[in-house]
């Protein structure tokens, strides 16, 4: 199995997910995370090796960062610059590098609703429709937090800005990525992705059987952008779509590799054994309100706005050992990484 991971977790992707399962898989074999000092690496400023805590020059690498690793710009100063590059300091040079994106045109919804207290652009629109509608009414480039508001992936990349009209720097950008990157998650095609991700580990079945992190209530989830929306966030997010098209394609060659018929066996034994999972640990089955859960180490983060997420509540009466397991399942980004920083600290 591989232990040497780097995770880009982008922004509203499902990324708190697969940050669940590699919390898991290197908790349960004693191995060492790269983490920040305090909540984050200073996302957005860019990622210094000084920022993990317990990092000393020339010593011993992690084996594992997984949490928001603060864009460099363009992307090759992470992987290949001549100063040596930071994250490299800090994690092995066969390090495996991965990472995750989403339809910008579903992303944009998620994005506005998550992180309307902290982007200017969304703050300033009476409503998505609104901002969908006329965005540039809204949004002023270069105003802190409006990351969040326009090409948020290709931030959280590192990719260097460009015009869109500008297709040979758009191509440019996307073969470097190709050459850091050799898996990129898809969110709209998850399970075939963890399948994926486990194949290119070399991980046992079970490691990537995780449960949702970070979803939204039903409500939330109602609150569907129409197809025209969608059209036109991917249109405004056009670097975004620029990366999302080129890597759904990567994407697609990956599973024609793998077999398309194996990879639908792969994914209905996941899901199976997910549901098993559920049935056997989770009060109510799934996932409830934050409100209801009574143990704070489970209890997920809730954001400034008015969006609720989801969290889960372990049954009661488990035996220890799968009391940990479903536990371990079931705990929030932030719990686990205070959980890691504890036991390595």
């Amino acid at each position: 199995p591989r232990t040497h991971l780097v995770f880009l977790k982008t922004h509203k992707t499902g990324g708190s997910s697969v940050v669940n399962l590699l919390h898991r898989f290197g908790e349960s074999r004693g191995l060492r995370f790269a983490l920040p000092h305090g909540y984050q690496f200073g996302y957005p400023e860019p990622f210094r090796a000084q920022r993990v805590k317990g990092f000393h020059p020339g010593g011993t690498p992690f084996d594992i960062i997984c949490h928001h690793i603060p864009p460099q710009n363009p992307l090759n100063t992470l992987l290949t610059a001549p100063d040596p590059p930071q994250v490299a300091k800090v994690m092995p040079n066969d390090s495996f590098y991965f990472s995750i994106v989403r339809d910008p045109g579903t992303l944009g919804e998620s994005a506005f609703s998550y992180y309307r207290s902290v982007a200017p652009a969304f703050r300033r629109a009476p409503s998505l429709a609104a901002f969908v509608a006329a965005p540039l009414r809204f949004y002023e480039a270069g105003a802190r937090g409006n990351h969040y508001a326009r090409n948020l992936q290709w931030f959280d990349f590192g990719l260097p800005p460009v015009p869109p009209s500008d297709a040979g720097a758009v191509q440019a950008a996307l073969s470097q990525l190709d050459r850091d990157f050799p898996l990129v998650l898809l969110t709209e095609r998850f399970d075939e992705s963890l399948v994926l991700l486990r194949d290119a580990l070399c991980w046992p079945d079970d490691a990537v059987a995780a449960f949702v992190h970070n979803s939204r209530t039903p409500a939330g989830k109602a609150r569907r952008v129409s197809q025209g929306d969608i059209e036109r966030l991917r249109a405004w997010n056009h670097l975004d779509w620029a990366l999302y098209s080129h890597l759904n394609r990567s994407f697609a060659k990956k599973v024609e590799a793998y077999g398309a018929q194996r990879l639908r066996k792969e994914v209905e034994g996941l899901r199976k054994r997910r549901e098993e999972l559920a049935r056997r640990c989770l009060k109510g089955g799934g996932p409830l309100p934050a409100r209801v859960i009574a143990d704070g180490e489970l209890r997920p983060f809730q954001p400034p706005g008015r969006e609720q997420i989801l969290g889960y509540e372990v049954k009661e009466g488990l035996e220890p050992a799968e009391r940990l397991l479903c536990s371990r399942l079931a705990t929030p980004e932030l719990q686990y990484k205070d959980l890691l920083d504890r036991k390595q600290f």
